[in-house]
């Protein structure tokens, strides 16, 4: 069963991400199945506009941590160790299947000469922000929310995330939503210059669809070469070495404690107690000024 669907519309390539018992959140196969579908609209010359859109009240939430929490599919992760080695501790592998995938989709929608446009009608967090953040477009309904989230389970950012934010909001409200991580409304968003419009819940996804269908009546080579030109400008030649980066990093802290007792806390609902925050509270004598340990 997947849980990615597509449709087309004339020139309009609508994926949609339909998993609402899990808040539209990517296990392998989804994420798998969305890498897919992106590529498939990226490279198809019929296709002149794609829309990227969970089910009406959810747009993403990420990756699954249900899944990650389960250990995943260990016959999956063959591909990513030799075979004669076992799977380590910790969580950093299954991060890793997912993300490959992920991160793979959101490199083919920066290159693809057409425009993405992320349609968020409810929640974008963590992952599910990172993925409407690589979109050319970002159309939000007056119920959509943004939050970066990753804190919240003691991870460090990914699926774009700490790539294109300060593009997009600059550097220090860039620290504003890494360290005070608050849950932004698509009016603020929008004044982040995080979302390009915001439209009523009634009728949104009508009107998305019909600003895709103006755009596939363009010039669209013109419009894609001006897309990559724009690209080079905002160096987002990097993104695929920035995605590797993200990757190596969350791949390592999800194999530690913090983690760990992120992920606990969010299953068991309750605040997180890192052990980052244990060892400076067990700190005997507090450090002057110019002191070294």
């Amino acid at each position: 069963m997947t849980f990615i669907r597509t449709e087309t519309d004339g020139a309009v390539g609508v994926i949609t991400i339909d998993r609402k018992e899990r808040f539209n959140s990517l296990d392998v196969e989804t994420a798998r199945d969305l890498r897919k579908a992106g590529l498939t609209f990226a490279r198809d010359e019929r296709i002149r506009a794609v829309i990227l859109r969970g089910i009406p009240g959810v747009f993403c939430s990420g990756a699954d941590l249900k899944y990650i929490r389960g250990g995943g599919n260990r016959q999956d992760l063959g591909y990513l160790q030799p075979a004669a080695r076992d799977v380590g501790p910790g969580y950093g592998e299954v991060f890793k299947q997912i993300l490959e995938y992920i991160h793979s989709t959101i490199s083919e929608i920066r290159r693809a000469p057409k425009p993405f446009i992320a349609s968020v009608d409810g929640i974008a967090a963590a992952g599910g922000f990172g993925v409407a953040m690589c979109c050319d477009l970002v159309m939000a309904s007056e119920r959509a929310t943004f939050e970066w989230a990753y804190p919240k389970t003691g991870l460090t950012g990914a699926e774009s995330s700490t790539f294109f934010l300060p593009r997009l909001v600059g550097l220090r409200r860039a620290m504003e939503l890494l360290f005070l991580n608050p849950r932004l409304t698509a009016e603020q968003a929008r004044d982040y210059g995080l979302v390009t419009a915001v439209y009523p819940v009634d009728g949104f996804d009508e009107r998305v669809l019909a600003i895709a269908r103006q755009l596939t009546e363009g010039p669209a080579e013109a419009l894609g070469i001006a897309k990559g030109l724009i690209n080079e400008a905002a160096n987002v030649e990097r993104l695929d070495y920035h995605l590797d980066r993200e990757l190596e990093n969350l791949t390592r802290i999800a194999n530690g404690a913090d983690f760990a007792e992120g992920l606990a806390a969010f299953f068991e609902k309750r605040p997180p107690r890192f052990n980052t925050n244990k060892r400076i509270n067990e700190t005997k004598e507090p450090l002057l000024p110019g002191r070294q340990r």
